[in-house]
């Protein structure tokens, strides 16, 4: 029999090359492309005709899956209401951001609920894991401990023990003897996922996987994995905060994009119920370049502060420094408001962030960073009872921001009395908050900061 030629593979979207390049003709990453072991042929010659398998229409009904609360309110959250018997998850974040600690909070709190739980740690020894839910206070929950790395052994023991949940820390560490290459290699990651959602789905059991992040913060390994999985949850935090932020990205049970929001303590993560109040908590007096964003994260209206400074640049080359936001975006409401507004920011120094470590995603803040800069900028502060929200287009026109009337009574309950937005945004009936609606960017400079 002849044997088999090798395969090249690349680490980071799991595209199979013939032979070895420089960089991949998949995803364009450089020196990612590395040999592995190619996998068993499947069978030789004539099989056997297969069953047919049976059909069903759109129209037939089913009953919605059968969901486990935790009773941590904000993690039933993000994966859209409970946990979903025989799911598979896929939870990844950066290296010490808390990712273990969550989980083991989550598996103690479901076992306490009377799921059946096994943590299979192949990081850690059994002993450091005690010793962490000693910390956190969980020596009570009934929880099943194992430190594994061999997959077919953990798959031996999940046979014999039919937990009802499994948490395996992590994914990179475990290895399949039928696979001939290292732990954490692209054919592994491949078959072990494969093998653990497999298990999931036959015998009826949950199972969460711990997936580590490369430097460019996505989940390691090939995309494959996040397509094997029904969920794909990235747990996100900045060191100097104490905030985490767990975002559903995948979801197959629920709406993605939902977050939870915890609060890194002493005692463990502790879940935030009203984050709004929470990053507004630490805000001073009315000061020039600061403006409260009204935004949504998934389902939750979510109200943030964004800071902004302007000063003259020594350099060149001005600064341009963002945290928590695109630096694209940034670059893209300078140039509108220098060419529609006549506003220009050459020769200045510019540094953007948003407060608290959150991270804003959605078009819908343009029109909040633009009104930080100009109040940075002119040195007006923005008054402290105002939500700004809108997105800004090319051509200077405000554009209309889905789910306005949520923005505006979150806004209502947390104190505010005033929002800016476009015109024809649907605001609803809110009472309490006077709506100050424009249609172009030169239009709220000229109103708000007294220029145009």
């Amino acid at each position: 029999m002849a044997k088999a030629s090798p395969q090249f593979t690349c680490t980071s979207c799991g595209a199979v090359h013939k032979k070895w390049a420089g960089r991949c003709d998949g995803c364009g990453a450089w020196n990612a492309i590395v040999e592995e072991a190619p996998l068993a042929a499947g069978p030789k010659g004539p099989v056997g005709r297969g069953r047919k398998i049976a059909l069903s229409t759109l129209q037939t009904k089913e009953a919605p899956p059968p969901r486990t609360l935790s009773g941590v309110a904000e993690f039933d959250r993000v994966l859209g209401g409970g946990l979903v018997a025989a799911s598979a998850i896929l939870v990844g974040g950066d290296p010490g951001i808390g990712k273990s600690t969550l989980l083991l909070q989550a598996v103690a709190a479901f076992a306490r609920k009377g799921l059946k739980c096994l943590y299979i740690s192949g990081e850690e020894a059994a002993a450091q894991v005690r010793m962490r839910a000693h910390r956190l206070g969980l020596d009570d929950a009934p929880v099943q401990l194992g430190a594994e790395t061999n997959l077919r052994d953990i798959l031996t023991t999940l046979d014999a023990e039919r937990p009802d949940l499994v948490i395996i820390d992590s994914i990179q560490t475990m290895w399949l003897d039928s696979v001939e290459s290292a732990p954490g290699s692209v054919a592994q990651l491949r078959a072990a996922s494969h093998e653990l959602v497999t298990f999931a789905k036959k015998r009826g059991v949950s199972v969460v996987l711990v997936g580590h992040v490369t430097k460019e913060g996505a989940i390691a390994g090939p995309r494959v994995i996040e397509h094997m999985v029904d969920c794909v949850l990235y747990f996100e935090g900045e060191r100097g905060h104490q905030f985490r932020i767990l975002r559903a990205v995948k979801n197959r049970f629920g709406p993605a994009d939902e977050i939870g929001v915890f609060e890194m303590t002493g005692a463990g993560l502790a879940e935030v119920p009203n984050p709004s109040a929470l990053f507004l908590s630490e805000r001073g007096a009315p000061a020039a370049g600061s403006v409260v964003f009204a935004g949504m994260e998934g389902t939750r209206p979510m109200l943030t502060e964004i800071q902004a400074l302007v000063s003259a640049s020594p350099l060149s080359m001005p600064r341009r420094t963002v945290v928590g936001l695109d630096s694209g975006r940034l670059s893209t409401i300078l140039a509108v408001l220098e060419a529609r507004c006549g506003i220009p920011f050459t020769g200045m120094d510019v540094f953007l962030n948003v407060a608290g470590g959150m991270r804003v995603h959605e078009p819908a803040a343009d029109l909040a960073v633009a009104a930080a800069l100009l109040s940075a900028r002119e040195d007006i502060a923005v008054p402290p009872d105002t939500v700004v929200f809108g997105e800004i287009s090319l051509s200077g026109a405000l554009r209309p921001v889905s789910q306005s009337e949520n923005r505006l009574k979150e806004a209502q309950k947390l104190g505010f009395t005033s929002a800016m937005l476009p015109t024809g945004g649907k605001p609803g009936a809110v009472t309490g908050v006077q709506l100050r609606e424009m249609t172009d960017l030169t239009g709220f400079v000229g109103e708000v900061f007294g220029a145009g």
